[in-house]
């Protein structure tokens, strides 16, 4: 394992964390209720990371059995002492009272008297930023708790569009990130090298999943990236970003640990193999003739289709053969909640869009329409983060 310094909190945190929203049945309320199954799982799983040099764990109020199935684990069956590992949980609240309060019971469910990193969780628009951060709210009052030392640090969790996160950036409340950079979304570099500027931690959420359910790549890519597995290559493409400090890894068994022992040894600048990987994937846009038009500024396009979030997913299928992701992520589109907001690319909504940004050689309501036609799928299954 490596350690990178997590930015202003001056904490040498390891480069892959122990991310806690995917154990087994981890997600069915109520949260304080923990099957055998989830309890032995988290149990074997947490033995695992310590032993492979991990020593940061992430959880939040929002992962709904987490929070206590760790408690119980950490504290009561391993008795790991405290002071051995770097504790990040997430939660959100629109009042100081509501906030302390949730602070409060996440305390107890943990098993601890601190915790080292507070994320406000899910800054994703404008308004929520707005709401948590103004005077007297609830990012004051989590500022509050970390002078009477309950929290060490604080900072937010985000799936906002970029200029939200450079705002968030910009208000000097927080000193870590997590958000989404991964080879196949890089949209939000110029966050990351904001926050290197600003000295804050950065915290990639989901690299195996959200980067692309790389767990189950299709052969075009993993025959790209050999030697190493796409979760390896994926990792390294992360990591030869200094700024970047650790990676959440939802792992759940052993041969995670194993794959996740072949990122290392990892320097900066990275490999020359990982450089002519990249360069070998890069090629691979020009399997399409529209894949590098990225719909950049239409994000408040009066269809209310997130046209960047789509036309991202159409490359991926066309490029990469990632149309199996393709269908995972565009399948959450229409919930009407700010994690992943927009609406289908349907013949409805297409019929709406502002044409006058969109460069005359882009066949943009055709490519939507293709889009919607191999992605949509009726079912959907949502996990937030």
């Amino acid at each position: 394992m490596q350690y990178r310094r997590f930015g202003k909190t001056e904490k040498y945190i390891s480069a892959i964390t122990l991310g806690g929203m995917r154990f087994k049945k981890a997600w069915d309320e109520p949260r304080h209720e923990i099957p055998k199954e989830t309890f032995e799982e988290c149990r074997d799983v947490v033995k695992l990371a310590f032993a492979a040099g991990i020593n940061h764990i992430e959880t939040a109020w929002g992962y709904t059995k987490s929070e206590t199935v760790y408690g119980k684990v950490l504290n009561k069956e391993l008795k790991i002492p405290r002071n051995s590992y770097h504790l990040m949980t997430k939660g959100n609240a629109m009042t100081a009272v509501e906030m302390r309060g949730k602070v409060e019971k996440q305390l107890k469910d943990l098993q601890t008297d601190y915790f080292d990193f507070y994320g406000w969780h899910g800054i994703n628009n404008d308004e929520l930023l707005n709401e948590a951060c103004k005077t007297g709210g609830a990012v004051e009052e989590l500022l509050k708790l970390k002078e009477e030392g309950i929290i060490k640090h604080v900072g937010f969790s985000t799936h906002g569009p970029l200029q939200t996160i450079i705002r968030a950036i910009e208000t000097g409340m927080f000193d870590f990130v997590n958000l989404h950079y991964y080879y196949f979304d890089q949209r939000n570099h110029a966050a990351i090298s904001m926050a290197q500027i600003r000295d804050m931690g950065v915290f990639i959420i989901s690299p195996n999943d959200k980067g692309g359910q790389l767990f189950n790549a299709p052969d075009k890519l993993k025959n790209a990236v050999k030697p190493f597995t796409p979760i390896q290559w994926n990792a390294q493409f992360c990591l030869q970003n200094p700024a970047v400090h650790t990676l959440s890894f939802g792992m759940t068994k052993a041969s995670h640990f194993d794959e996740m022992k072949g990122i290392f040894p990892f320097e900066v600048p990275w490999s020359e193999t990982g450089q002519k990987i990249k360069l070998k994937l890069d090629s691979f846009v020009l399997d399409d003739p529209y894949a590098c038009y990225d719909g950049f500024g239409l994000q408040n396009d009066p269809s209310e289709i997130n046209i960047p979030a789509v036309l991202r997913l159409r490359k991926l299928w066309k490029c990469y053969d990632m149309k199996e992701y393709g269908k995972y992520r565009y399948k959450i589109f229409q919930q009407k909640d700010h994690w992943f907001p927009g609406r289908y690319a349907s013949d409805e909504n297409i019929s709406k869009i502002d044409l006058s940004k969109v460069p005359k050689n882009i066949p943009l309501k055709e490519m939507l329409a293709e889009t919607h036609k191999e992605l949509y799928t009726p079912e959907y299954s949502l996990i937030k983060e």
